[in-house]
This record gives structure tokens, C-alpha cells and sequence, in this order.
């Protein structure tokens, strides 16, 4: 594995290109989600010892930079193809600016690799759990339950600024049940808990 391409690498371009506190957590809970995801597979797959390393890291250092330019560059014209040329100027993998790319509807790039469909599966679920966790008494992921976050998803006025059609789109993509996908998400976030301050 590149010691350039680690998640320490793609923690430090995050930490200089992003100063919103809201902006980092989030990068971290779509990481926890993904990386998940890239651990499933890597089973799936059956990767151990460097090969299941390398492809756990990559979930999680395209999850991590998947919004790192988004402050800086917030509009559609802009995000994320700012930060995919700059990732591509330092040699970050092709299938992890592609994922990048992909998570963005309108960028026009399909979502073929399982890379990317997790990515995109995760990302606004990720946000939309964290916004369920907050409104609890202990802001805990801990008390968020599956059932609880279907039901707020029917409620247009909460977290108004996640987009339900691409949680539901993203498991389907994926392949994967929602209220699983759900479940599963919910408990890499906890694993992730003190991290992520929830």
C-alpha cells in the first residue's frame, strides 16, 4: 500500500482544506459507513493480511475526501470536480476520484464499482443519522433506532437538506434491504460514537 494514499494522508488534506467542524464529522460518519461497507466486502471477496488492508483503506480515504473541497469550492459547477483534479495532480487512485465523482449526481459519472455505490449509499444516510441523533436527549447514535429513522425520514420539515430519494436510491443500488442498510450504517456509526461525538 502507498504510504502517500493512507488514511492519515487523506485525514491531513481534509483537516487543510475543510475548517467547519459540521463538515469534518460528517466526512468521518460517512467514513465509518463506508469503510463498513469495504470491510463486507473485503469478507465477501475472502481478502486478509495486505489485500484486505489495502482495499479497506481505499473505502475509507474516498469516503473521508469525498466532500474535502466542498468549502471551498460549495457550488455544483465546482464541487467535486476541484478537488478530484487536485486528487488526480497527487496521484490518489483512479477508482477512488471515479467513487468521488459518482457520489455527485450531476457529474454525469456512473456508479459501476461497489466502491462507489457504497460511497453514494452512505453519504446522505450518514448525515440524516447524525441529524437523528442530535435531536435526542443524549445526542447518542446509541438510542437511534431503525424504525425511529423511518419515520423521520417521512417528515419533510426535519433535516430538510438530506435528499431521501438518494438513501433510497443508494440501497437499492447496492443491492441492499433499507431498513438493513439502515441498521448496518447505524452500527458503524457507533462504533465510531466518541469520534464522531455522537
Amino acid at each position: 500500500m502507498d504510504p502517500r494514499y493512507t488514511r492519515p494522508e487523506a485525514l491531513k488534506l481534509l483537516t487543510d482544506w475543510t475548517q467547519s467542524e459540521s463538515l469534518r464529522k460528517h466526512a468521518l460518519a460517512v467514513e465509518a459507513c463506508v469503510t463498513a461497507c469495504g470491510e463486507q466486502e473485503a469478507d465477501r471477496l475472502g481478502l486478509a493480511g495486505e489485500e484486505r488492508e489495502a482495499l479497506v483503506n481505499l473505502y475509507s480515504t474516498t469516503a473521508l475526501l469525498h466532500d474535502y473541497d466542498y468549502e471551498r469550492h460549495p457550488t455544483a459547477e465546482e464541487h467535486p470536480f476541484v478537488g478530484v483534479r487536485e486528487l488526480e495532480r497527487l496521484g490518489w487512485p483512479a477508482e477512488l476520484r471515479t467513487a468521488i465523482l459518482g457520489h455527485a449526481e450531476y457529474s454525469g459519472v456512473a456508479r459501476e464499482t461497489h466502491l462507489a455505490k457504497a460511497l453514494y449509499a452512505c453519504d446522505e444516510l450518514a448525515g440524516f443519522l447524525t441529524a437523528c441523533a442530535l435531536v435526542k436527549p443524549s445526542k447518542s447514535i446509541a438510542e437511534v433506532e431503525v424504525a425511529s429513522v423511518r419515520k423521520k425520514m417521512k417528515d419533510k420539515a426535519f433535516a430538510r437538506a438530506v435528499h431521501r430519494e438518494s438513501i433510497l436510491a443508494g440501497a437499492a443500488e447496492l443491492g441492499v434491504d433499507l431498513d438493513t442498510h439502515i441498521g448496518f450504517c447505524i452500527e458503524a456509526m457507533k462504533r465510531r460514537a466518541a469520534e464522531l461525538g455522537l
